[in-house]
């Protein structure tokens, strides 16, 4: 997983971002330090909009429209926003989660495929409809 990081790191580039909660056309520097190719997906720091609380975003591909677009995509580590990302989607590190009311979280999986994961979601929801079940991993790092 490191290894997949760093090939995805770049020399930091500027790109103006949409901003869309301020005047209209309202655009701020944005720094890609992450950019992946495998995934079309980048991640951006940003000290104006959601930073500097939240500095690091999601982007898509930069053909597309470069909003800065909701808070959800804005996180305080750029760790939380790798994992949030499209990219990460691309590593076998997906596990099938329990959670319990009090938000207690179990694995019942093995690691694997982003799409095997969700493929044992779905059959765990039909089958068990009252339970909450969740794709997570269980990669520990500083938060």
């Amino acid at each position: 997983m490191i290894q997949y990081i760093r090939d995805g790191l770049i020399d930091p580039r500027v790109i103006l971002g949409q901003w869309d909660y301020g005047e209209p056309g309202q655009k701020y520097p944005c720094w890609v330090v992450f950019d992946d190719a495998r995934s079309e997906g980048a991640i951006s720091y940003c000290e104006f909009g959601f930073g500097p609380r939240c500095p690091w975003g999601l982007f898509g591909p930069e053909d597309q429209h470069l909003s800065m677009g909701m808070d959800s995509g804005w996180f305080t580590r750029f760790m939380d926003a790798f994992f949030e990302s499209v990219a990460a989607t691309k590593l076998p590190i997906w596990r099938v989660f329990s959670v319990e009311p009090n938000g207690a979280r179990t694995p019942l999986t093995a690691e694997g495929s982003w799409e095997e994961t969700w493929e044992q979601i779905e059959l765990l929801r039909s089958r068990d409809p009252d339970a909450r079940y969740e794709c997570g991993h269980s990669i520990s790092y500083l938060r």
